[in-house]
């Protein structure tokens, strides 16, 4: 195995982190999670809720397994009282990012994501590796083979930078406000 990594599922416990510190009132949270990978997913929850009992929230875990559950998701969430979601990264919701910002915003729920793109479209933050930064170093990696470099040689490299992206427009809509600390610490906000 060669290539870059992503780390989102070792970032999963500092989102959960990110969004009690942006939210310190929150006391319920969600994930929300796709069975792609059944490990994945199992990783995921416990990575979550060891970060929850360390900043002192609750977590329950919800799943969908297709883009037509994601209603009815949102809707179980909010009658139960959640106040936040960590949105697990699978292919599933990166395809649904618009619809789950949307679904955010309807039922009030403020939504915490790995990948940049998901806060221009609704979620209140996102936090992961630098996708842009990743993309540079994916053409070394290329380079590197192309220059006769044999990829089981080649390590797996580790994200160097990291970005925090806060949309104010989603806090303003769901009537919350960010602490000045972390806005001080974003990579980008979005007005």
């Amino acid at each position: 195995m060669t290539g870059l990594a992503d780390l989102s599922p070792e970032l999963d416990a500092k989102r959960v982190e990110i969004l009690k510190e942006a939210l310190p009132s929150v006391r319920l949270a969600a994930t929300l999670g796709a069975p792609v990978q059944p490990r994945t997913t199992d990783r995921f929850r416990a990575e979550t809720d060891r970060a929850a009992a360390t900043v002192g929230l609750q977590l329950r875990h919800y799943t969908v397994r297709r883009a037509d559950e994601l209603s009815g998701a949102f809707e179980a969430m909010k009658k139960a009282g959640v106040q936040g979601i960590v949105i697990q990264q699978s292919p599933l919701f990166w395809a649904e990012r618009t619809r789950i910002g949307n679904l955010g915003l309807t039922y009030r729920l403020p939504i915490i994501y790995s990948l940049a793109g998901t806060a221009e479209e609704g979620s209140l933050l996102a936090y992961g590796a630098d996708g842009a930064d990743l993309w540079r170093r994916v053409a070394g990696y290329v380079a590197k083979i192309l220059k006769g470099a044999k990829p089981a040689d080649l390590p797996v490299e580790q994200p160097t930078k990291f970005e925090l992206v806060i949309n104010l427009k989603t806090a303003k809509a769901l009537g919350l406000t960010i602490p000045p600390s972390l806005l001080q610490r974003a990579d980008q906000v979005i007005e």
